[in-house]
């Protein structure tokens, strides 16, 4: 599977998308999220569906971009190390045990606006975005 995700980011970069390394990306939280910062292994296991809950105690509601953007595959590439379809099949699985998979938001507008206003949500927009009202969390 490790060489399949390997060629399959191979073909991405040849296809012209090797731009997934250039873009700049920054995760936000809503202001009543505890966390100061964010890992790279700290996200992943939020969005892996393997931590639910902020420090203290607060439910986590993480929240992707649609599938296909760029913003999506940026972020998956570059805190998972793998191309979102391998991502897709996680949240399958883990949806079939009873979990519910990221919610997925249409923009980086609808981002900000969702985390703006959801206690506990997480995401991820253009680092060019206007912020108001969040926390940034990480940047890459």
């Amino acid at each position: 599977m490790a060489g399949l995700n390997r060629l399959l980011v191979v073909v991405l970069l040849l296809l012209g998308c090797g731009n997934l390394w250039a873009a700049d990306f920054i995760v936000i939280a809503n202001p009543s999220v505890p966390a100061a910062k964010l890992t790279p292994d700290e996200l992943s296991a939020i969005y892996l569906l393997r931590t639910s809950n902020w420090q203290d105690g607060m439910r986590i509601i993480p929240v992707n971009r649609e599938v296909g953007s760029n913003a999506r595959a940026v972020f998956s590439m570059r805190v998972f190390g793998q191309p979102q379809a391998a991502l897709d099949a996680h949240w399958n699985r883990m949806h079939f045990k009873g979990m519910t998979p990221p919610l997925v938001q249409e923009s980086d507008q609808a981002m900000l606006a969702f985390v703006q206003k959801v206690s506990g949500a997480i995401g991820y927009i253009s680092a060019s975005t206007e912020l108001k009202n969040v926390k940034v969390l990480a940047e890459f």
